[in-house]
């Protein structure tokens, strides 16, 4: 009955929601209490989650830059290093060009040494073969010389006609041998 006894009193004072002086003033202080909250907030939290959101935002536009730049300096090295690499292989290349040239010209400086001192020994064998068969020659002579040495000795020696001074010529020619006449 308790419920019973509030709507008695109520219905008393004739009006079911007392608007009057006390509830507005309380009502604007409370709105003014709210707004001073909402200020005070805004400074607390607002003010310093919005400069930590900028802060961000401008330290990921800032990383983004850098990463943009960053990339296009990557690119221009890499540009860069194969320039670098292709002017490296052409200067191999052209290392490689010059060592064959010089190469091709030591192999024919050597081809030229070696045939100028083929010429040599050649000449040289030429040489050694003229004075072995000076030497020969001269070995000739004085056996020629000895052997009519000899045979003039024997015609002296006994004075013979022509009959037997063919004779001992042949005898003397045979006893000397044919591979004398023949070296």
């Amino acid at each position: 009955m308790n419920n019973l006894g509030t709507f008695v009193a109520l219905a008393e004072g004739g009006r079911l929601f007392g608007l009057d002086l006390q509830l507005l003033l309380d009502a604007a202080i409370t709105a003014v209490n709210v707004f001073i909250l909402f200020i005070l907030l805004s400074y607390i939290l607002y003010n310093p989650v919005r400069t930590m959101l900028k802060k961000r935002q401008d330290k990921i536009t800032s990383d983004r830059e850098t990463a943009e730049s960053d990339k296009a300096e990557a690119l221009a090295l890499k540009k860069e290093y194969e320039e670098k690499l292709k002017a490296a292989d052409k200067e191999a290349e052209s290392i490689l060009s010059e060592a064959r040239k010089v190469a091709m010209h030591n192999e024919q400086k050597i081809v030229d040494e070696a045939k100028q001192e083929a010429a040599r020994i050649i000449e040289r064998a030429n040489a050694e073969a003229e004075l072995e068969k000076q030497r020969v020659a001269d070995e000739v002579k004085q056996q020629i010389i000895s052997v009519a040495a000899v045979m003039a000795s024997k015609f002296v020696a006994k004075a013979m006609d022509d009959q037997e001074n063919d004779a001992l010529i042949e005898q003397t020619l045979n006893e000397m041998g044919e591979n004398t006449w023949l070296s």
